[in-house]
């Protein structure tokens, strides 16, 4: 455990914790890689148990700029770069906005707010054969970059905008890890601005990147194979119970 002295040394986290967790980190990106979209919002849960909460969001969002980005390396002839440029463009300024942002809005209204439109993006009526509009698209980076610097993982809402165009399960895998990347690339920047250090937690999020980019090639092997159709189903399945379970956490919240 060379790589975790510190760690356990400080009592941040036990020998079994970080095993759980690079384990975890192969077999959410696995899940990410063959259904598109998930295994970020479990990690943040599994995480959640085990970390700080001042590390948490942090420390997720390297891990996850890792996991992304590799996905989005093995799957870079896929991506819509017209998509990723407009978002691009609303997600820096979301994380220019939420660098100045010192009062946070109440968890439970993000949560009601991020999962109502999760759930018209994904079910909603979209025009046949019309891509989203550069406005829409620099808008999805701008509110979805802002959202997760204080909620965490906000795959399952960037999941639902690149959903409203009209891609291959190739392209959504491909367009959706591009956009996290950048989008995480970004949530790192903020926190460091802020103060966060990365240091400490430097050889775990190393470790967990390794750990998800095995699990993410494996599952892109996985997803070859999978029928379009199925794919396309199961996306929004998934998608659809993320949101759900957001909607269950901010009812319980209030009970």
């Amino acid at each position: 455990m060379l790589f975790f002295d510190e760690l356990i040394a400080q009592g941040v986290l036990s020998d079994s914790a970080i095993i759980m967790l690079v384990t975890a980190s192969f077999f959410t990106s696995l899940l990410t890689a063959t259904l598109g979209i998930g295994g970020g919002v479990l990690l943040l849960a599994l995480m959640a148990g085990l970390l700080p909460v001042e590390a948490l969001i942090p420390v997720h969002g390297l891990v996850q700029l890792g996991s992304n980005g590799n996905r989005a390396l093995m799957t870079a002839k896929y991506i819509d770069w017209t998509m990723l440029r407009w978002f691009s463009i609303g997600a820096v300024l979301g994380a220019v906005l939420a660098s100045f942002i010192v009062i946070q809005l109440p968890l439970v209204f993000i949560q009601f707010a991020v999962a109502a439109f999760i759930l018209f993006l994904v079910w909603g009526g979209k025009p046949k054969a019309q891509e989203m509009k550069p406005a829409g698209r620099t808008l999805a980076g701008l509110v979805t970059t802002l959202v997760s610097m204080f909620v965490g993982a906000t795959g399952p809402l960037v999941a639902a905008f690149v959903h409203r165009n009209n891609y291959s399960k190739m392209q959504i895998t491909g367009t959706f890890a591009s956009c996290m990347t950048l989008q995480h690339g970004l949530k790192a920047f903020v926190f460091t601005f802020v103060g966060f250090s990365f240091a400490q937690w430097a050889g775990f999020i190393i470790i967990m990147i390794a750990s998800g980019a095995l699990g993410t090639f494996f599952g892109l092997k996985v997803l070859k194979r999978v029928p379009a159709e199925k794919f396309m189903l199961a996306f929004k399945i998934v998608v659809t119970l993320l949101a759900l379970r957001l909607l269950w956490q901010a009812l319980s919240s209030l009970l």
